[in-house]
């Protein structure tokens, strides 16, 4: 029952919008992945009464859901392929063998052409590279579009003496007519590449690092094609932002050596000036995401003058008595804006209640992460997902709570 209760919050809690979802057993193991033009709608559709036995065997393993959002259905489908060569899923065996659904072929030769095929070629001595299947043509050449768009790349079987309409609509960089070298198209096919593979992260890294070196010298008609490139690619790329929580909570998880991963994160920052209209606020993150209809407003009642750390044994100490009062599910991991003295004043309240729910602060000096159990604070590179989400959470808790001061201090001022 618990496992089942669990399964419908994560449900209840999917977006509206095209993406990919990832169905684990209770070993943590992917076991299918699927994609939908509508998440929640689809996954859903798995847990209605009239279902095949395959589907009903897939259902009885599911232990936990993720997924990750998309711009577009043929984005999900192109994520959705990578993602399950990576894994190879159990259940996605209609996928794996690629006999009944087309691919992508980049062919190896000085200038690979780029097309849809049905097969992977029984030729001996085939170095062509494919990706996929895919479950649908339609979105592949979608998908294809796109990529077009971006990058330009050749699709003629036989290259002709000289440019094509493609040329002058800027979907093809004209390798017939030497408009390109050898050297400079592979390096766009490798992007298109990375693409496929979903990448984004890294691609748009190695573009950034590419406009710059043009710009630098004085390529200022290449540097401003590469930076329409990044800037459409941001566009595509927003829909990942799930995606990289993921990654992010999976990363936050082995740094703290949580047990599991935490999904719901609560953070607490205390506002005041001299001790006046002094309150706390509590942001709350689920899958990394800012669930704002969740977030919480403390004004301090109990103590009077300049006292942080007195402020937040008040705030943590209301929040999680109010919790265990009304039977309230319970955070996985609780984040102090502070040092080590915010954690332990913190962490004194919510063991006193009974709770075991694991503490972390963060200092805003260095960044330094501070840990139940750990003499020294974690010190790690700007550039650590787990951090970056840390920040992110400890920024909003500010945000809010000196959102809130100054809406206590202008009612004190003018009355409302």
């Amino acid at each position: 029952m618990a496992q089942q209760e669990a399964l419908k919050k994560i449900i209840s809690a999917l977006p509206e919008s095209c993406g990919v979802y990832l169905f684990k057993d209770t070993g943590g193991r992917i076991i299918y992945i699927g994609k939908a033009k509508f998440l929640k709608k689809r996954v859903q559709s798995y847990f209605s009464r009239f279902l095949s036995s395959k589907t009903q065997s897939l259902v009885a393993k599911i232990a936990d859901i993720e997924y990750k959002t998309t711009s577009s259905e043929s984005q999900a489908q192109l994520l959705e392929a990578a993602l399950i060569k990576d894994y190879q899923p159990y259940y996605n065996i209609s996928l794996k063998d690629g006999k009944s659904f087309p691919l992508i072929k980049i062919s190896d030769e000085p200038f690979p052409l780029v097309g849809i095929c049905r097969s992977k070629s029984r030729k001996k001595g085939d170095t062509a590279f494919y990706f996929g299947p895919y479950t649908s043509a339609k979105l592949l050449r979608q998908a294809l579009q796109v990529i077009r768009k971006v990058f330009g790349f050749r699709s003629c079987r036989k290259m002709p003496k000289q440019p094509c309409l493609f040329y002058r609509v800027h979907l093809c960089p004209a390798p017939c007519a030497g408009k390109i070298s050898p050297t400079q198209y592979r390096q766009v096919v490798k992007e298109i590449k990375m693409f496929l593979e979903s990448k984004y992260e890294a691609l748009l890294g190695a573009l950034s690092d590419k406009m710059n070196s043009a710009a630098a010298h004085a390529r200022f008609e290449e540097a401003a094609k590469i930076r329409d490139q990044i800037s459409a690619l941001r566009i595509i790329g927003q829909g990942t932002a799930q995606a990289s929580s993921n990654e992010s909570l999976e990363d936050l998880k082995n740094l703290l050596g949580l047990k599991k991963l935490p999904l719901c994160i609560e953070a607490f920052d205390i506002s005041n000036i001299s001790g006046k209209e002094a309150c706390g606020s509590m942001v709350y993150f689920y899958r990394g995401v800012a669930d704002k209809n969740n977030y919480r407003r403390f004004r301090i009642k109990r103590v009077k003058g300049i006292d942080d750390y007195a402020m937040t044994r008040e705030v943590v100490q209301r929040r999680y008595a109010r919790l265990i009062r009304e039977g309230v599910a319970l955070p996985d991991l609780i984040l102090i804006d502070g040092g080590r003295s915010h954690l332990a004043v913190a962490k004194k309240e919510v063991r006193g209640l009974g709770l075991r729910i694991p503490l972390i602060s963060i200092a805003k000096d260095r960044e330094h992460i501070y840990c139940e159990g750990k003499k020294s604070p974690l010190t790690l590179a700007s550039d650590t997902p787990g951090l970056n989400l840390i920040r992110r959470i400890r920024d909003e808790a500010h945000r809010f709570a000196v959102a809130y001061h100054h809406i206590l201090r202008r009612k004190k001022v003018i009355g409302r």
